[in-house]
């Protein structure tokens, strides 16, 4: 953090983001609009025409949509990790950077959320998965994993929203202060009458420690119902008990190459290269290689596992993987996930920009192919050679991915031109505070 900032100082900066939107910010926004709208029109298509313009077939039932609601909600606890965890171990570098991790938690869990509604043939009784009294007494098959993973988004986007609000309190209320008109309202209602007394203060700390201390252990227990919507299977290479360390461990690091690519060009649009500084993006590097030492880790452990139990369908399916028909998937995430992150091990590539965005990239692309590689090559080579078969790539599947992505980051780039992107009170805590006649 730079030496020479003060209060006034960041207020000014850190509001400016706020301003009236440039020409980029309309264009980017009217492109990711329209993957938006071919995302939507593709669903509209699945549900007038049905479920079969996905591309799903026997066996490969769970395919493209299940890979990507994996890899989001992966991308969500890169939130509660940087945000929860190192503020109850009071890394002080997570100032400037938490706000927008956060943001990407709870549009990731928006996102994902919609993906057991698109996997649905029949959508409009979504509400089946839900435990409401009716009159026939019946109520969802909690064995389901379908209900496991209502259950579990409904609870982390719901904890993850109120860690994200509050945290944003004593800024929204600076804001607030100097807004007009429809802005002002909103701020002021998100500011909770926030005036920022002794007695607000010290009931606000306690409220975000408890908050961090709730939400910590959902980053475990989310991503782990998740892996037990495989592991609970007899399906050969989902059928283990490491999975949910596992995706824990990839869910971490695909969050924090998110979270790093989108931090990249924020600071450089907004000028905040002042808050975002190198140093913070070097940490965040750092902590990429630490999570793809993790993720190494449960790959060889899990090869290991396949290879010591001697079981003939656990090791025919790794063969599968390394050698079959999505070989290039399964080779391209041990170097997209693995091999580029190494070279974090060098100060001068945790300190450049470009070797930073380009291993972001790399994860960010080597984890959906884990996701991928988990999902198909264990439906499309199971037991019987006999119902051994392929999955098919279709226009609709494809549109509707896509436009997950365009919805993601046109959420992302609503937030950052309506709430400060950066903690302006954590900020100022690093800070000295200004002199009685300034």
């Amino acid at each position: 953090m730079s030496f020479n900032l003060s209060y006034s100082k960041t207020d000014r900066d850190l509001t400016q983001t706020l301003n009236k939107p440039k020409k980029w910010w309309y264009v980017a926004v009217t492109l990711l609009g329209l993957g938006v709208a071919w995302g939507a029109g593709s669903w509209l298509h699945q549900i007038l025409t049905g479920i079969g313009v996905a591309g799903k077939n026997n066996p490969v039932g769970w395919y493209l949509y299940i890979t990507t609601f994996v890899f989001w909600v992966g991308i969500a606890h890169s939130g509660t990790l940087i945000s929860a965890i190192l503020f109850l171990f009071r890394v002080k570098w997570r100032s400037a950077v938490y706000r927008s991790a956060e943001a990407v938690t709870v549009f990731g869990l928006a996102t994902a959320g919609l993906f057991p509604l698109l996997h649905m043939g029949r959508v409009w009784v979504f509400y089946w998965t839900l435990p409401y009294p009716q009159m026939g007494g019946l109520f969802p098959n909690f064995r389901s994993p379908l209900v496991w993973d209502v259950f579990a988004i409904t609870t982390y986007l719901t904890v993850s929203t109120i860690f994200f609000i509050t945290g944003m309190v004593p800024d929204v209320a600076i804001v607030r202060d100097k807004a007009k008109g429809w802005r002002k309202k909103l701020y002021g209602f998100l500011a909770q009458g926030w005036q920022g007394t002794d007695n607000q203060w010290r009931h606000y700390t306690q409220a975000y420690v408890f908050l961090a201390a709730l939400a910590t252990p959902l980053v475990v227990s989310v991503h782990s119902i998740v892996s037990w919507d495989f592991a609970m299977s007899i399906v050969p290479g989902w059928h283990s008990t490491i999975f949910a360390p596992y995706f824990v461990a990839g869910a971490i690091h695909s969050g924090l190459a998110m979270v790093i690519l989108i931090l990249m060009p924020m600071r450089n649009a907004f000028r905040l290269k002042e808050y975002i500084t190198d140093h913070h993006l070097e940490s965040l590097a750092k902590f990429l290689l630490f999570t793809a030492s993790m993720v190494g880790f449960a790959y060889i452990i899990e090869v290991f596992i396949a290879w010591y139990s001697h079981n003939p369908w656990e090791q025919a399916i790794f063969s599968y993987r390394a050698f079959g028909d999505f070989k290039w998937a399964f080779w391209a995430l041990f170097i997209c996930n693995l091999a580029f992150p190494q070279l974090f091990w060098f100060k001068r590539f945790r300190r450049s920009t470009f070797t930073l965005a380009l291993v972001s990239v790399a994860v960010t692309i080597g984890m959906f192919f884990e996701r991928f590689v988990i999902i198909a090559t264990s439906l499309a080579h199971e037991y019987i050679p006999f119902m051994w078969g392929l999955p098919d790539l279709t226009f609709t599947e494809m549109g509707i991915v896509v436009g997950s992505f365009s919805w993601f980051f046109f959420l992302f780039m609503i937030f950052a031109k309506t709430l400060p992107v950066v903690s302006m009170w954590e900020v100022k805590e690093q800070q000295e505070p200004p002199k009685a006649n300034t």
